[in-house]
């Protein structure tokens, strides 16, 4: 049987079913709110269970569980692409989707790849939304931004971040403060334990090897500035995390 012809059969096949996809108009509400980086439209979609509702959903696989994959990987395929024409930087997008995928493809069950994509919806959001509020920030905040996410794995200093923007430390300093409410230095930090409880949650890799990978200067000083930002010691957050997402 040659493909016109299968495609024929399944053409009829389907119409005397009656199945209808989904609306287009719900695609595109989840698509705006996710690059325009609503969380809370985002959220509200995510536990509903919206994405794995069979009801609209396309066969792509006879099997229940690789038909999700498949739909996943659509899913973040549309999202990055939409993400980046409304402003993500491009290597960030295409780092998220290739981690989201990745993890995705060792999911075992339907309800595993439902919170995994939960995840991943609210993590483009969540970026996104710092994207939107970086159209109102000045050229040099925005730099330091970028430079301090590409060299996250790097002990960063305000002079260096300085010397990048054609500042002085201080001005610098004091413009970063206003327009982010918060210090380079704690800025800094930020980034690296939102760094670190990715790698705990997703990775193998041991606590030490956690706190050299984002130069902190020892395991002690990694583990009490966890504590000190997210409530929990890293061991204690790993223990919860790790598998429960799987």
């Amino acid at each position: 049987m040659n493909l016109r012809h299968e495609w024929f059969q399944e053409e009829l096949r389907k119409s005397e079913e009656s199945l209808k996809h989904r609306p287009l108009d719900d695609e595109y509400s989840f698509l705006q709110a996710v690059s325009s980086g609503d969380m809370d439209f985002v959220e509200k979609n995510c536990r509903e269970n919206a994405f794995i509702n069979p009801d609209g959903m396309g066969i792509l696989s006879t099997n229940p569980l690789t038909n999700i994959k498949y739909h996943f990987v659509v899913t973040v395929a549309m999202i990055t692409r939409r993400c980046v024409t409304a402003g993500m930087e491009l290597e960030q997008a295409f780092r998220l989707s290739d981690f989201y995928i990745l993890k995705m493809d060792s999911c075992t069950s339907i309800d595993a790849i439902s919170k995994l994509h939960m995840q991943m919806a609210l993590d483009y959001t969540r970026k996104m939304s710092l994207v939107k509020k970086n159209n109102i920030l000045s050229k040099p905040v925005v730099l330091c931004m970028d430079y301090i996410y590409s060299n996250i794995t790097h002990r960063i200093t305000v002079d260096e971040l300085a010397l990048h923007t054609n500042l002085s430390p201080s001005y610098l300093s004091r413009l970063f403060k206003k327009e982010l409410n918060v210090s380079i230095s704690d800025y800094i930090c930020e980034m690296k334990i939102e760094k670190a409880q990715h790698l705990l949650r997703y990775s193998d890799y041991s606590l030490i090897e956690i706190a050299n990978y984002l130069a902190f200067s020892s395991q002690s000083h990694f583990i009490q500035t966890f504590k000190k930002m997210v409530g929990v010691t890293p061991k204690k957050y790993r223990d919860h995390y790790y598998h429960a997402s799987w």
